[in-house]
């Protein structure tokens, strides 16, 4: 199983950027999609952006125009580019390897910590 870290998040005001990695080990990272989500208490996760092995992207409502996924796959290292972050983008981050559903994505293996992202006004 790949097993997944993630990291970057902090303090920004609205407005401004912040780069959240998620970092990998494991033998089948090249060949996993991953996604990013996002959970605030009493929500349920909210898939924001994923990104297949093959670096096809494909992005949530919220995250349209604003964050951007990328792969490198030497460092076995996925992004979240994230800009013009409002207060609504507070939440707690995660990222988790994705199967292919007839109807979507579903997260397949287990949640870390995640990292915080608080947006100040």
């Amino acid at each position: 199983q790949v097993q997944l870290v993630e990291s970057g998040g902090g303090l920004v005001q609205a407005g401004g950027s912040l780069r959240l990695s998620c970092e990998a080990s494991g033998r089948d990272f090249i060949m996993s999609h991953i996604g990013w989500y996002r959970q605030t208490p009493g929500n349920q996760r909210e898939l924001l952006a994923g990104i297949t092995y093959g670096s096809s992207a494909i992005y949530s409502e919220p995250a349209k125009g604003r964050f951007t996924i990328s792969r490198d796959n030497a460092k076995q290292t996925v992004y979240l580019q994230m800009d013009s972050l409002t207060p609504e983008d507070t939440a707690v981050y995660y990222c988790n390897t994705m199967r292919r559903t007839i109807v979507g994505w579903d997260p397949e293996g287990p949640w870390g910590q995640g990292t915080q992202v608080t947006v100040s006004s």
